[in-house]
């Protein structure tokens, strides 16, 4: 394995600040002293910052020689709206509020790597450093390209990564084509007439309506869309009625819709809809349907994926670089690979066995209560962010 000898040297400060940030977690769009925290070490290592974009963005600014050339380094910066169940000395001091997937390792990473290319600028070119808030949900990478990141920062290519755990710590995983799905949420109201539960014939009933509903969407999944194709409808909540005894006006379905493709996204929408609004018809329902598009599909390019699974293999060998499984899991790196060519890969966080003494006691697993970041990927995800920053400004684009 071949890291940073300066990287190794700086891990056990670099992750004195992951655990200050583990320790302080904000939610997205609201993560102020995060930035703070970043853009004042950035500015004492001498890079230039930049701040603002998509509200708590901070972006650092690594230039060196006369090249006009680009690369964008991307790392989130938010924490999720739960409650942590460790109770080692870095666990979170704000109630309902985690970092349960790692971001702030992944900010830590970025940051190991910002502060060599800030002292060994080894590159003809710049390295923009992007600290992206609000990945959880908020679209955080899409409010920064709506604040003109891209305008203000030109840049050939754009990568990022995120931690994986169960997969070795040493390990990365990659793939060309989708790596994640698109995420999307439906709400469908199913309006009745309510009425005494003793009287059915009196009313009409939303109830059994709805389930009709869950049961004909499976058949867009199995009749509608080429079995090749990836596709998943859960509905997830039904909400109806006040008492048992009363048949209610109305009842409501929500969940989510995931796929790959816009085609087959396209297809489930315009399935659903017709599906939802012809049964309620069928039993004299009105139907209020509406559907959300939140996050797109993740789609890595051919050349980028190619070029990050080189500098990936010379670093670590070829063994341990890994063919990415596609997960229906949603990323809002998608934004990015939309606007610019790029990759999105897996660093392995490995099984758990890295977390200190009050840890809690269920699965270091992403979205857990007991889950920490493996401070060991520090010195690896810094090296290997300076490496792949000089590969791509040192060489010909691919």
């Amino acid at each position: 394995m071949k890291l940073i000898d300066s990287i190794l040297a700086d891990a056990s400060s670099i992750a004195t600040l992951r655990r200050d940030i583990h320790a302080h977690p904000e939610l997205c769009f609201q993560e102020e002293r995060t930035s703070d925290l970043i853009a004042k070490a950035l500015t004492e290592w001498g890079i230039p910052v930049h701040r603002g974009l998509g509200t708590t963005g901070v972006v650092g600014i690594v230039k060196n020689g006369t090249s006009d050339r680009a690369v964008g380094l991307r790392a989130d910066i938010d924490a999720l709206p739960m409650t942590e169940h460790n109770h080692f000395a870095h666990a979170s001091t704000y109630p309902g509020k985690m970092h349960a997937c790692g971001h702030d390792g992944h900010t830590a990473m970025l940051l190991a790597a910002a502060k060599h290319l800030a002292t060994n600028r080894n590159f003809d070119g710049t390295v923009y450093l992007v600290f992206q808030p609000a990945e959880e949900g908020g679209g955080g990478a899409r409010e920064m390209i709506k604040d003109g990141l891209f305008k203000l920062f030109p840049m050939e290519a754009m990568f990022g990564a995120h931690n994986w755990p169960g997969m070795a710590a040493g390990q990365f995983a990659l793939k060309n084509g989708p790596v994640f799905a698109s995420s999307n949420e439906f709400k469908i109201t199913v309006r009745g007439k309510g009425g005494h539960a003793a009287l059915p014939h009196v009313g009409v009933d939303p109830v059994p309506v709805a389930c009709q509903m869950v049961q004909g969407f499976q058949t867009i999944i199995t009749r509608n869309k080429r079995p090749i194709d990836a596709g998943v409808i859960s509905v997830t909540m039904i909400h109806a009625g006040e008492a048992t005894n009363v048949i209610p006006d109305a009842c409501v379905l929500e969940g989510t819709v995931r796929t790959f493709t816009l085609e087959v996204l396209d297809l489930i929408e315009r399935r659903m809809q017709a599906v939802a609004e012809s049964i309620g018809a069928a039993f004299d329902c009105t139907v209020e349907f509406s559907f959300t598009r939140n996050y797109p599909p993740t789609i890595n390019h051919p050349k980028e994926t190619e070029f990050v699974r080189n500098v990936l293999t010379e670093m670590v060998g070829s063994d341990n670089v890994q063919e990415f499984e596609p997960t229906m899991g949603a990323e809002d790196f998608s934004y990015f690979l939309l606007e610019k060519p790029g990759c999105y890969f897996l660093i392995g966080n490995g099984d758990g066995s890295h977390r200190v003494g009050g840890h809690g006691l269920g699965p270091c697993m992403l979205h857990n209560p007991s889950y920490d970041f493996n401070d060991e990927l520090i010195p690896l995800g810094g090296s290997m962010w300076v490496k792949m920053a000089e590969a791509w400004l040192n060489n010909p684009r691919p």
